[in-house]
């Protein structure tokens, strides 16, 4: 994923944790990751904010019960590396 801020000054990227890693897979390569489906399907989740479960079908997606937003980075989409971008954290359009 070269060019895509991996190791970049600031400590973004796709280890970050919590909002960080939220708004780094939000804004990857010009946003075009957040709306890709998981290759290795969809991850049945706990939302991080409110407790209800939930399914992240794509890269970033939010919480059916209360709409907090949670991301995966791409390199490894596994449940246990799902990121809350926090109660205050609205996806753009």
């Amino acid at each position: 994923m070269s060019g895509c801020g991996c190791g970049g000054d600031g400590g973004t990227g796709p280890f970050s944790k919590g909002r960080e890693l939220v708004e780094f897979v939000c804004n990857a390569h010009g946003g075009t990751i957040r709306d890709q489906r998981i290759p290795s399907g969809a991850l049945d989740a706990i939302c991080q904010g409110c407790g209800a479960q939930f399914t992240l079908p794509t890269y970033v997606g939010s919480c059916s019960g209360c709409g907090g937003v949670h991301a995966v980075a791409p390199m490894n989409p596994t449940v246990e590396n799902i990121q809350f971008g926090g109660k205050d954290f609205l996806l753009e359009s």
